[in-house]
């Protein structure tokens, strides 16, 4: 089941990347203010860095902490007997689960030490799919134990974790995408799914819209929980990307990206603070 479930998240992962790649190149939404190649390189490494962290420090990981209440038959859900609505219970799973992510994410911009370790996501001086990989690895190996837990508390079955993963992984690179969507279908989208319009907001230098949009997969929490943003103030096009103090070439590098975590504090702003 583990080997299966890694099988099936890197197919999808390069199947959802290239489309992504691909309908950059042929309707993008901003220009580039970096080239792909060093920026690429360092984002991509980051995400195969993580992968290898991951397997290493955790190997069952989320489906192997699914595996186990299976077995053991603990967690909220296997205290109700599904039978055939097991379809609906996995549903409640990765709705579960994609709340208990868009709570993360608001607590690493709440929390200033969290902060450090995500604010490497934030300055990417680009905006474009790969920021969709572009994570810490500690804030993967934190994110990563978190899900245990959550699935562990929930009972989730291991194939509606496998469902959530792939579906978290694909939707944070559609979302982060540099893609030019028709304004009718991102309007339409933004029902069911965070699209890039939507979630390019959260990556703006103003404070009040960095701290706005957090979803990833479903844009249902940021509605419900007052957190959502329909525009930024200057605009798709002339809003700045990044975090002030930290927006040149520096932050394009694998190293500096690994090292991000250790530098001053200038520029961030978590949640409801200033540093």
């Amino acid at each position: 089941m583990l080997s299966g479930a890694a099988a099936i998240r890197l197919g999808i992962f390069a199947l959802v990347f290239a489309a992504m790649a691909i309908a950059e190149v042929i309707a993008p939404r901003r220009e580039r203010g970096f080239g792909r190649g060093r920026r690429w390189t360092g984002n991509l490494g980051v995400a195969a860095i993580n992968t290898l962290v991951v397997r290493i420090l955790i190997p069952a990981a989320a489906v192997g902490a699914a595996l186990v209440a299976e077995r053991d038959h603990f967690g909220l859900l296997n205290e109700f007997p599904t039978g055939r609505w097991s379809g609906f219970a996995n549903a409640i799973a990765i709705i579960a689960l994609d709340l208990v992510v868009y709570l993360q994410h608001v607590m690493f911009h709440a929390v200033p030490a969290l902060w450090r370790v995500h604010r490497m996501h934030h300055v990417d001086p680009d905006f474009d799919t790969t920021t969709g990989v572009r994570f810490h690895p500690i804030e993967i190996v934190l994110s990563m134990l978190l899900k245990i837990a959550a699935v562990g508390a929930l009972g989730a079955a291991p194939g509606a974790v496998v469902t959530f993963e792939v579906l978290l992984n694909a939707t944070s690179m559609f979302s982060h995408g540099n893609l030019a969507l028709p304004e009718r279908a991102d309007r339409l989208l933004r029902w069911i799914v965070v699209t890039p319009d939507m979630h390019r907001v959260h990556h703006s230098v103003v404070r009040l819209e960095t701290n706005s949009n957090f979803g990833f997969n479903l844009p249902w929490w940021d509605y419900l929980l007052g957190t959502y943003r329909a525009e930024p103030a200057a605009g798709q096009l002339g809003m700045t990307i990044g975090i002030e103090g930290f927006r040149g070439a520096d932050e394009i590098g694998l190293i500096a990206m690994l090292a991000h975590p250790l530098r001053a504090a200038a520029g961030a702003y978590p949640l409801g603070r200033e540093d």
